[in-house]
């Protein structure tokens, strides 16, 4: 990367184009200039066959020129910087400050490139852009300018490997708001690459980055577990957190009571209550247990009918007036025998 600096005092990371594919664009160009050139010399020798010699050359020099080097400076000019090879090689030319070019630019490129690429086969340029820390030939020097590449290869996503699962949930308590964004990055950076790093290289940088994060987090790392196990549960953890904070609590989260619901989230249906349960009747075979969850508790402390003699505050059947049995009939005046 190179990093040029604009006239608002913004730094812009460009990636020089270097050697073989500056070469390569060059070399379409110059293809279908070439192309160009001996089309137009072909139908100017036919359409003017009965001019004198002086004529036919002062035409030939000028075909050359407006083909050769006006069509060039022409298409930069008009394009900003994007000749035909160099859209095919996805490059592009820049000022030094990363702005588009003018004519001014594209002007100078391309009549100092007549001496260093046509007059010299190309051999001043390859050597100017192979001196040069940035890929310059001596026309983007004299100009101001540099061929930058437009298409950067998009980089595979690296994967964060998850943490062992006897680590799920183990630092849920830990305060996470005091790590800043450029050690999340340090570590995430780590973890998707820990495979490609020399074992020892690796330990020592998941020990650095495992005290760095104990540090701002204000807890220390457990005994017994590795830096980088520990790294990818506390990264895991984050990325819980973060996930509950953009989706709010629709996905099952209990909240507590009072809380306010985040908005744009679905409240919860209130759950049915069940029915409180009656008293369950006293059997004389199988009494209720006090201790049996189905029991409510004010059943529980009724005594049990097993056991228990028939009788109420009020006295015995035999008792009561009348001579009434237990279920209120009146009595039939029967006596068995003695």
């Amino acid at each position: 990367m190179s990093e040029l600096v604009t006239g608002e005092a913004v730094a812009l990371e460009l990636r020089p184009a270097r050697l073989p594919s500056r070469a390569l664009a060059v070399l379409l160009d110059l293809v279908a200039a070439m192309a160009v050139y001996v089309a137009v010399t072909i139908a100017l020798v036919v359409s003017t066959a009965s001019l004198d010699e002086a004529a036919q050359t002062a035409l030939s020099i000028a075909t050359f020129v407006l083909v050769l080097v006006g069509a060039p400076i022409a298409v930069e000019t008009l394009s900003h910087g994007r000749s035909l090879g160099k859209m095919a090689c996805g490059l592009r030319v820049v000022r030094d400050d990363g702005g588009p070019i003018r004519f001014r630019h594209a002007l100078v490129r391309g009549l100092i490139g007549v001496i260093e690429i046509l007059m010299t086969f190309g051999i001043v340029a390859c050597i100017a852009s192979f001196v040069s820390a940035r890929g310059r030939r001596l026309g983007d020097v004299f100009a101001g300018t540099l061929v930058v590449r437009e298409r950067i290869p998009v980089a595979r996503t690296g994967f964060v490997p998850p943490p062992p699962p006897w680590l799920a949930g183990r630092f849920s308590g830990l305060d996470l708001s005091a790590v800043p964004d450029g050690l999340w990055l340090a570590v995430r950076q780590y973890l998707t690459r820990m495979q490609q790093l020399d074992p020892q290289v690796g330990w020592s940088m998941a020990e650095r980055l495992a005290s760095d994060l104990a540090e701002r987090t204000g807890a220390p790392v457990p005994q017994g577990i590795p830096p980088a196990a520990y790294l990818a549960a506390v990264v895991r953890e984050r990325q819980a957190r973060e996930a509950r904070r953009a989706f709010g609590n629709g996905s099952g989260t209990p909240t507590a009571p009072g809380t306010p619901a985040a908005p744009g989230a679905t409240a919860p249906s209130p759950s049915p209550v069940p029915p409180a349960p009656s008293d369950p009747p006293a059997s004389s075979t199988s009494p209720a247990s006090p201790t049996s969850p189905l029991v409510p508790p004010r059943a529980a402390s009724l005594p049990s009918a097993e056991g228990q003699p028939a009788e109420s505050g009020e006295g015995a059947a035999g008792d009561r007036p009348g001579g009434g049995s237990a279920g209120g009939r009146p009595g039939s005046g029967f006596v068995p025998p003695a």
